[in-house]
């Protein structure tokens, strides 16, 4: 398969960038990104007529504990060690 990223191509993408890429790492970038292009032309080639879309390649169920009201901290029990509290609030810096 002929190369359809050159490596001229990625040392100009790195200029737009601001990236200095020396020769040898230019190289190595165009052929892992030529790598790629390669894997996707091969999944371009299956057929997936019968295949369902899916968001997953595993059957995923909701690992989480089911969302129940619980008893909390009152507002009182909450701020009772905050060291600047007001208003029943709590009283955090200013941030900018």
């Amino acid at each position: 398969m002929e190369n359809k990223i050159k490596t001229d191509d990625i040392k100009y993408v790195a200029e737009l960038a601001r990236i200095k890429l020396s020769e040898k790492e230019a190289g190595v970038l165009s052929a892992q990104l030529n790598d790629i292009l390669e894997y996707i032309n091969k999944l371009n080639k299956l057929d997936t007529t019968n295949t369902e879309p899916m968001s997953h390649a595993l059957n995923m169920t909701n690992v989480f504990r089911k969302d129940e009201v619980m008893p909390s901290l009152t507002q009182q029990d909450a701020l009772k060690n905050v060291p600047d509290g007001k208003d029943g609030f709590f009283r955090v810096p200013k941030v900018i």
